[in-house]
Formats: structure tokens, sequence, C-alpha cells
């Protein structure tokens, strides 16, 4: 999600390919095709075929933080704030939900669509550590708007908000209580065109795999 709505909001003349997963095994689909782009076999993926490395193959990119650095010297658009200090203080941030968070990761896996809220209840009722990541969650963002004055993290849309973007979707699917505060933050994101954009696209080619669904058994529940 978060290379997919860089690129809509800051290039968006290009292509997405969508590699459709069944599986972690290396003989699966996903593993098969997305191993023919990239050395990890993980997504996103991101090819630049207008730059060349010094092999002369296309330049692949194949981590998100470095898939945002990339866009950034890409546009000449603020995908960081100008500022130097913000732009440390929101790299911070982007870095700290990269390495962490993994309560809330693993206990909520993103799930665009379905409404999950009677399962997130359970959760919060019951795991104490996505209560203290989403602590942190609430704090964090409380800070960096105050920093910034908003309407997002950084000022204006831009690299930061694309990462917590799957956060957002988390905290919104699966009814997580968060403050009148974020909870506005969180509107601001989904309502902004590239991620309103991206939703609508994973909504419309979403394919319901079983074992990767914890708290249904169809698409329907």
């Amino acid at each position: 999600m978060r290379a997919g709505v860089l690129l809509r909001a800051f290039v968006p003349d290009f292509t997405e390919t969508l590699l459709h997963f069944d599986g972690f095994g290396p003989e699966s689909h996903f593993k098969k095709s997305a191993g023919a782009l990239s050395p990890t076999a993980t997504v996103p993926i991101l090819v630049d075929t207008d730059a060349r490395d010094t092999f002369g193959d296309p330049l692949t990119i194949w981590d998100t933080l470095a898939i945002a650095e990339y866009i950034a010297e890409y546009t000449d658009d603020a995908v960081w704030p100008k500022d130097r200090v913000m732009r440390a203080q929101m790299r911070s941030l982007c870095a700290e939900m990269h390495a962490g968070f993994h309560a809330l990761r693993s206990n909520c896996p993103m799930n665009i669509g379905p409404d999950l809220s009677q399962t997130g209840k359970i959760i919060w009722r019951d795991n104490a550590d996505v209560r203290a990541n989403i602590d942190r969650l609430v704090a964090a963002w409380s800070t960096a708007l105050s920093r910034s004055n908003g309407p997002f993290l950084g000022g204006n849309f831009g690299a930061v908000d694309a990462y917590f973007a799957p956060v957002v979707m988390r905290l919104d699917t699966y009814g997580l209580p968060v403050s009148p505060e974020m909870r506005a933050y969180m509107d601001r994101v989904i309502a902004f065109p590239a991620v309103a954009d991206w939703i609508k696209t994973a909504i419309e080619t979403a394919v319901f795999i079983d074992f990767e669904e914890p708290y249904r058994s169809s698409p329907d529940m």
C-alpha cells in the first residue's frame, strides 16, 4: 500500500502490475512472479525502465523505504518536508514504523473491506501489547500534527502519511479506539485521493484466501 499510494500521489504516470498471492512456497505463482523481478521475491517492487544499473539492467528497488527515497529524488514535489528538522523527524517515524508495532501488525492483519470491529473489541480487551502500540501511535501522531500544524503528519501529504496508511486501515477495519483528533487524521488519510484510489482498487481486485483470513471463514463473514 505504501509504495502504491506514493506513486499515485507523486508519479501518476506509472504502470501497476498486480501479483495475486497464492502462498509463501517457492513453487507458488506469487513467489515465482515476484522472484522474476526481485532477489527477495517480496513486494513491493519498483522497476524504473528508464534507469539502468552498472550491468545495463533496468533499475529494480525492492524495499518500501528505498522506494520512498527514490520517488523523493525522482520528483520535484515534496515527498518529505522541506524543513530539515521536520524531515528528519518524519524519517524517524517512518523508520520506527518500518521496524516496529509488531503486536498491532501480527494481531490485526491489514484487511481492507470487511468490518472486523467485533474482533477488534476482543483484541483490544485481551492484548496489552496492541494497546501499547496504539498508545505510541496516538502519541507520535499527536506530536507530529502539533509540530506541523497538519493537516497531515509533516504538513502536506507525504511519505510518512503513506507509511502509516496501512496502520490507519487496521485501526479503521478493526474499530480500535483512538482519540477524536486521531480519528480526524485517519479520515483525512482515507479520503486523500491517492489513498482512496488505492483502497478502491484493493477492494475491486481482492481474492478471498482462507489461510490468510484468521477472522473470517468466507468473504461474506
